[in-house]
């Protein structure tokens, strides 16, 4: 078992039940960010902020510091004292994308054409095949959602639900399902913080660790 995968299901036993689906993700993951792909990641209300979350742990470092290459240092050295303050400060990331940050855009398309399309209308502008579309609902049934992973297997994008104990909508076009041992909101959204914390410690890790 991945040792990030045990040290979650250590603090948390319950989460024993999906420790495979946990690590089918991870491996799902590091496949995607070896290709050069993106992560796409969407959810509502409390699962919203959840995907914020995700997406920030993989834009910076998480755990570990991700300092620059070298190479990428020196091709920011020359460009005097804010080239050398950039190299010291900047940090290497992962290619993800929340699709709840840009609301300019969700509002037009709620307003204009379809608001429960506006994750699926992202996805299409963005995503190409070999990208991965994290969604997150805790009862599997968020029509946007459902419509996104739709759009998702019609361009060849990667699925992956995290969800609860429900068995909803959505599971019928997810690649990869994360059931978390619950089924009141709250409680999947408790189990649903150690489940994506291992897992960006664990793609963190496999790209950045010694």
């Amino acid at each position: 078992m991945n040792r990030f995968v045990e040290n979650a299901v250590k603090r948390y036993p319950e989460l024993e039940v999906c420790k495979n689906s946990i690590e089918q993700t991870i491996a799902c993951l590091i496949e995607v960010v070896k290709n050069d792909s993106t992560i796409f990641i969407a959810g509502n209300g409390g699962s919203a902020s959840d995907a914020d979350h995700i997406c920030g742990e993989f834009l910076k470092g998480f755990m570990l510091k991700r300092e620059l290459t070298d190479a990428q240092k020196k091709s920011l050295i020359p460009f005097g004292e804010i080239g050398c303050d950039l190299a010291n400060k900047l940090q290497r990331g992962i290619k993800a994308i929340s699709l709840l940050s840009h609301p300019g855009f969700n509002s037009a398309f709620l307003n204009d054409v379809d608001g429960s399309m506006s994750y699926a209308q992202q996805l299409f502008a963005l995503g190409r095949k070999g990208d991965v579309l994290i969604a997150i609902s805790t009862s599997g049934n968020a029509d946007n959602l459902r419509k996104a992973m739709i759009l998702a297997r019609s361009q060849g994008i990667k699925t992956i639900l995290l969800t609860g104990e429900r068995h909803g909508l959505c599971e019928e076009f997810a690649d990869l399902v994360i059931n978390a041992p619950a089924c009141e909101t709250y409680k999947v959204q408790e189990y649903h913080l150690p489940i994506y914390h291992a897992i960006c410690q664990a793609v963190e890790d496999h790209f950045f660790g010694k």
